[in-house]
């Protein structure tokens, strides 16, 4: 069981990271983003920062609440001098996230974390909020 633990605050550290990444990506992307077509999704992506790290917030609460310590590290970032390329990584990133807590709400599950399993629950909803609303700018 403790090996489980440990792995699961491994990976709620993991997207710690991710989240860190993504709120710093997303605050470049809408300030750097160009062409009349983006402007709507500009002020989305400020949103979206904000987002990521409330959950950033919530997810180094659960680590403390399970006897570990949040990381402060970051993971990597994109950037990009085109405007759909932006949209294109930040995409891949909510991609990532869905699939990064889809994993820890398994593992939530399968230990007995139910209220845990709740906030990532929500995490992920709004992940895939974000997903949609980049692909809608994307045409996609």
């Amino acid at each position: 069981m403790a090996t489980d633990k440990k792995k699961f605050i491994d990976g709620l550290n993991k997207a710690l990271e991710w989240e860190y990444a993504a709120a710093i990506q997303y605050v470049q992307h809408a300030a750097a983003i160009t062409g009349a077509q983006y402007d709507s999704i500009a002020k989305e992506l400020v949103i979206h920062s904000n987002e990521e790290m409330a959950h950033a917030v919530l997810v180094a609460n659960i680590i403390c609440d399970i006897g570990g310590v949040p990381t402060i590290d970051v993971e990597k970032r994109e950037v990009s001098k085109d405007s759909k390329k932006m949209l294109e990584q930040d995409l891949a990133g909510e991609e990532l996230a869905i699939t990064i807590y889809k994993g820890l709400i398994k593992m939530a599950e399968e230990l007995g974390e139910y209220g845990i399993r709740r906030v990532l629950e929500d995490i992920l909803m709004q992940e895939e909020e974000h997903r949609r609303d980049l692909m809608s700018s994307l045409g996609k």
